[in-house]
């Protein structure tokens, strides 16, 4: 399993969690589901979320909820 923080790829073969990290810390997670990756959010934000079909729709989604200002942030595999 490979992490790459700056493009945001990661192998997901064994991966089923991966924490989004902001410059204030943990932002949210996304989650393996049977159906996609189920995006979770945390703070002011939580209960915001739903379930994507990729990987990577899935960050953006997260990216997108954090505002229009806010850097992407990074996504580490747990």
């Amino acid at each position: 399993m490979t992490n790459d923080t700056m493009s945001g790829n990661t192998t997901t073969s064994d991966t089923a969690t991966w924490v989004a990290v902001g410059p204030a810390g943990a932002v949210g997670a996304i989650h393996r589901a049977a159906d996609g990756f189920r995006v979770e959010l945390y703070g002011v934000r939580a209960g915001r979320g739903g379930t994507y079909p990729s990987l990577e729709t899935a960050k953006g989604a997260v990216h997108k909820a954090l505002g229009p200002l806010a850097s992407r942030p990074e996504f580490h595999a747990h």
